[in-house]
């Protein structure tokens, strides 16, 4: 490359460092003036520097000329004005249901199964006969225990009219009736045992017995279910414990339901925290008129809270320094500095703590040259923060 051409590419990229310095760089100007580089050069390089810094820095004979620039040296910003937004206002979380009455029917003592009573998916009530085990020894056992007690009735009302009979002998004849009708009460118990009852009303399961089966007292022989209510349990973050009352209103819906939401109130809250997850179980109740939801469904469930109200900008408007997060205020014409902390971050705001209030003009854009106290003109406002 030739002489020449190495100078003017030489020149060119000193200019064009300079031109960045004098634009970017606080004081740069102050520097280049004392090195002796002409003020109007450097107006030229950075038509927005700062004129007040520009006359104060320039010679006596310029001063003038520096004055004469001090209506530009204001930064052109534009601002938003802080809104609201709320946090801690709705819960979702995953629940699994189950009825609210539930039980496995199994026999109270061990036998042959002679008959079952009910089939699978039928609705019971309360004390209905479900299945029947071979009772032959128990009925033959009644029957001995009622002749039993029969003689030894009849035995106590003769000796009540003979005067011969001591008075233990009397005595004796009536505890052998007391001793005859615990005998009798004792195999009719064993005989009612052979029934097998539902203890609740419900919905039966799949009967999984058949007649002439063994059973024992660890037998299932049907499931009911009284699903004319559904309860619902899930967790919920630690955050919402103090929220979360009895009776609030609950809003589930069914995975295998999607789109039909179904209303309740908490039924229960747990007494502590889960100490692994933070978290803490409630119950909910939710009305199965219709009967159309099921045991072990897997439910969405959400809650409305009044929830904390906090300051929103505009994403662009926080700055971070050593000092942590802060926002410029627009005081009057004046920068001010507000410290914030981020609460929330959402995609067309961020909730913030600090001095700010509902209106406040926060600078969302022009922060670049923006100092403590620095003239500002505003080049447009945009609307209000939305939560």
């Amino acid at each position: 490359m030739k002489v020449w051409k190495q100078l003017v590419f030489g020149v060119a990229v000193l200019a064009g460092s300079t031109a960045v310095a004098v634009r970017f760089v606080p004081g740069a100007d102050k520097v280049f003036l004392n090195a002796g580089l002409p003020q109007g050069l450097i107006s030229m390089l950075a038509p927005a520097a700062d004129g007040e810094a520009m006359a104060a820095t320039a010679p006596h004979g310029q001063a003038a000329q520096g004055g004469a620039r001090r209506g530009s040296a204001t930064v052109l910003v534009t601002t938003a004005p802080v809104g609201t937004g709320i946090v801690n206002d709705r819960l979702e979380a995953i629940g699994d249901g189950q009825a609210i009455k539930s039980v496995t029917v199994m026999p109270a003592v061990s036998g042959a199964l002679a008959s079952v009573e009910i089939e699978s998916g039928a609705k019971v009530e309360s004390g209905t006969i479900v299945a029947r085990l071979d009772d032959a020894s128990e009925k033959i056992a009644v029957s001995s225990a009622m002749l039993a007690l029969a003689a030894a009735e009849e035995k106590a009302d003769r000796y009540k009219g003979l005067q011969s009979v001591t008075r233990v002998e009397r005595d004796d004849a009536l505890r052998a009736v007391d001793e005859a009708r615990l005998a009798l009460d004792t195999a009719e118990l064993n005989l009612q045992r052979r029934l097998i009852t539902a203890p609740i009303g419900g919905i039966a399961g799949i009967v999984s017995v058949n007649p002439g089966d063994n059973v024992t007292t660890q037998t299932e022989i049907v499931a009911l279910d009284d699903r004319s209510e559904i309860l619902v349990d899930f967790w919920v973050p630690e955050r919402f414990a103090s929220a979360i009352k009895v009776g609030a209103p609950v809003e589930a819906s069914a995975i295998a339901r999607p789109g039909k939401p179904y209303t309740g109130t908490v039924a229960a809250i747990d007494s502590r925290i889960d100490s692994a997850s933070r978290t803490i179980r409630v119950r909910a109740r939710i009305p199965n008129a219709d009967d159309e939801l099921r045991a072990g469904m897997s439910f969405t469930v959400s809650m409305k809270f009044a929830g904390e109200t906090y300051p929103a900008v505009d994403p662009l408007s926080v700055q971070w320094d050593s000092k942590g997060s802060y926002v410029w205020r627009l005081n009057k014409d004046k920068a001010e500095r507000v410290p914030v902390r981020i609460v929330q971050r959402n995609p067309e705001n961020v909730l913030v703590e600090g001095a700010l209030k509902a209106g406040d003009p926060v600078i969302s854009e022009g922060m670049q040259r923006v100092r403590p106290g620095a003239q500002l003109t505003v080049a447009g406002a945009k609307p209000a923060v939305q939560p």
